[in-house]
């Protein structure tokens, strides 16, 4: 019986199918040939990145016929190092990044935003909390433990540093200075790190305070000082796009209208207000800051 058992199971086994393993074929992925990369530098998390984004880069999509696709860089190097790999073909960032990928990768801008405010630039805060009494006026945050956004933030570093310099206080003035870490977020983070009393102070671009407006009492922190307004955030084409590309997506860019409702609720999304043709000579101030400071 055993046996008859299993040669009935042998029978219902398929047939054996006999393979040549010398005939191979080269699998090749599958790559998008008009893909066009998109990338916002990560000063907030990537869910406030794609949230601001997404639409208006559906609507580029629409209005340039490319295929536009958004990725995330976890960090500001890792933003611009992409940007230098052509990894990144239209970058998102702030005015000092710019400059420095303009400097070592030849990336050019071509555009730049208009923010919420109307304004065709930004400026830093520094930021305390409004308990902290050692700590009523600029001159007082020397001797204290600083946290920036990151060192090639431009309203949460470099424009603050200005600021500190102006008035007599340099890097070595502070205890400690430290940035804020992980991948995306590092505004959030800033102010956070400022709330639960690790750090003194904290330097964050103007507008920051807004995202975190659901998760902490902004009553709590106080703006210790504003540094001057510095051009806003561009818009550049790392080295060696086809002009033709830029050309579409800096003029389907322009033609945002925030009286137009269909572009309303997408420039609304982003916080712009508009966005205006850029060049790089718009960036020279930002220029003699970084080298006015060595940054």
């Amino acid at each position: 019986m055993v046996c008859l058992f299993f040669v009935l199971g042998c029978e219902d086994q398929p047939s054996a199918t006999k393979v040549d393993l010398s005939l191979t074929e080269e699998v090749i992925p599958t790559v998008e040939p008009d893909s066009i990369s998109y990338a916002y530098l990560p000063q907030y998390s990537h869910t406030v990145s794609h949230t601001r984004h997404n639409a208006l880069i559906k609507y580029l999509c629409v209005e340039t016929g490319l295929n536009i696709r958004q990725i995330f860089p976890d960090t500001f190097e890792q933003h611009m190092k992409m940007v230098g790999e052509k990894k990144v073909d239209i970058s998102f960032s702030n005015p000092f990044v710019y400059v420095k990928i303009a400097g070592r990768y030849g990336a050019r801008a071509f555009a730049r935003s208009i923010e919420g405010d109307n304004r065709k630039t930004f400026r830093g805060q520094i930021i305390c909390r409004r308990d902290n009494a050692a700590i009523t006026a600029l001159a007082d945050c020397s001797g204290k433990r600083w946290i920036a956004v990151d060192a090639t933030s431009a309203g949460g570093f470099l424009f603050p540093l200005g600021l500190f310099l102006d008035n007599g206080i340099t890097k070595s003035d502070f205890s400690e200075i430290a940035f804020a870490p992980g991948p995306g977020g590092k505004q959030e983070k800033v102010i956070l790190s400022v709330f639960a009393g690790k750090y003194d102070i904290g330097t964050i671009r103007e507008g920051a305070l807004a995202v975190v407006a659901g998760k902490i009492d902004l009553n709590k922190i106080r703006v210790v000082a504003m540094t001057p307004h510095f051009p806003g955030w561009v818009y550049a084409a790392r080295k060696d796009l086809d002009v033709t590309i830029v050309k579409k997506v800096g003029q389907a860019l322009e033609r945002l209208d925030i009286h137009d409702e269909a572009h309303r609720s997408i420039l609304e999304a982003a916080h712009f207000v508009g966005v205006i043709p850029g060049c790089d000579s718009d960036f020279d101030s930002v220029r003699a800051l970084a080298a006015r400071i060595k940054e």
